[in-house]
């Protein structure tokens, strides 16, 4: 099996647009037949480094042209058992009622997906093969890395399987035990993009051999909790990757930052950064909703405004309607918005594109069912 270094060390924030990758991924889901429906979306995240299955299997199975070609045998079982949602919705592996429980609730067997109660089927991921793997020492610190494609408080609860595991059974709680608790990490970048992540200095259990981390993200603002299974070589590496498409790109893992030296103009931990966490670096929007409803509907008036200072090209809208909801956006103007599973995203009709600093557009939509103001709206520029 070929090592190949994921992406060169340092290089981050290479930004991919979330509404073209959402797009794509509805596009080749209704190509392979999957229903893709006019009326696009919010998800949460998945482990970027060390990297989850979910994660490398999707971008090492991602084609220019958006289709899914897995390089990975594992990825590529999965991808024939289960369909491409789940490939498309890497960083929706949840369960809406999780609210923190494990043993007892999440059976032997199904950890890497949660016990499978989230909208998208990830059971192929409990599987035991020979899946991607990260390379790393013993005992060594890392920057552990999360994906936050959307921004939720919480902790992660990470897991590691204990010395003696035998990676031909199925993965069972007597099998792992918890090494480190993450709780309210900062971001590196803001919500609804591949590369940015949560981040947090991250020290290895002693380990020799093939072993793997299973992380639980548990939000204290819901009941929702997010599942990873990451597999790790331990034989001295410095987070290479293995089993995976050489010319694959893994946007937010840069092969592990050992030992992140704060004084690198690149680290995220650096105050003098001009791209420290939590200042923007590709522009400002907002978006603000007004609600008209009459019981069984609503007609929903969006204003989009270019907060930053220089001019934004494109722009997406997302948000999440509540659980068993039942609403249904019949009609839309002025936007292009598409559904898939619970996630629901707006973007620009093409014409207005393009927002000016200060300025602001309009779309609107009507919708069956009740509904009185809008859930949380994240506006992501570009």
């Amino acid at each position: 099996m070929s090592t190949a270094t994921a992406v060169g060390l340092r290089r981050r924030h290479r930004r991919l647009i979330a509404i073209v990758a959402v797009a794509i991924a509805a596009a080749m889901a209704a190509a392979l037949s999957t229903v893709f429906t006019q009326s696009k979306a919010e998800a949460h995240g998945a482990t970027v480094f060390p990297g989850s299955r979910q994660y490398f299997c999707y971008f090492d199975a991602l084609a220019g042209n958006g289709a899914l070609d897995p390089t990975n045998e594992m990825c590529q079982r999965a991808l024939d058992e289960a369909g491409p949602n789940a490939f498309y919705n890497w960083f929706g592996n949840l369960d809406s009622n999780g609210a923190g429980q494990t043993v007892g609730y999440i059976p032997d067997g199904r950890l890497c997906d949660g016990g499978g109660r989230g909208p998208y089927d990830f059971e192929p991921y409990n599987a035991q093969g020979d899946w991607p793997k990260t390379h790393v020492t013993s005992g060594a610190t890392y920057e552990w890395r999360y994906n936050n494609w959307a921004h939720h408080p919480g902790r992660f609860d990470l897991y590691i399987t204990k010395p003696g595991w035998d990676p031909n059974t199925p993965i069972g709680w007597d099998d792992i035990e918890k090494f480190e608790t993450i709780q309210d990490p900062p971001q590196s970048g803001g919500p609804g993009n591949d590369g940015n992540y949560y981040y947090a200095s991250l020290t290895l259990p002693e380990r020799s051999g093939y072993h793997m981390i299973f992380t639980h993200w548990v939000r204290s603002d819901s009941n929702e909790n997010f599942y990873a299974c990451s597999d790790l070589m331990f034989d001295g590496g410095n987070g290479e990757i293995s089993g995976v498409n050489p010319n694959a790109d893994f946007p937010g893992n840069d092969g592990g930052v050992n030992d992140p030296d704060p004084t690198d103009p690149d680290d995220p931990t650096d105050p003098d950064d001009p791209t420290t966490p939590d200042e923007p670096t590709d522009g400002t929007c907002t978006a603000e909703a007004s609600v008209n409803s009459w019981g069984s509907g609503a007609t929903v008036e969006m204003t989009v405004t270019n907060t930053g200072a220089s001019n934004i090209g494109d722009w997406m809208i997302h948000w999440l309607w509540p659980p068993d909801s039942g609403i249904t956006i019949t009609n839309a103007w002025n936007t292009e918005i598409s559904t898939m599973g619970d996630m629901q995203m707006a973007g620009p009709a093409g014409w207005n594109a393009s927002i000016a600093s200060g300025q602001s557009v309009t779309f609107g939509f009507n919708v069956n069912g009740s509904l009185t103001s809008m859930p949380e709206l994240d506006c992501i520029p570009s």
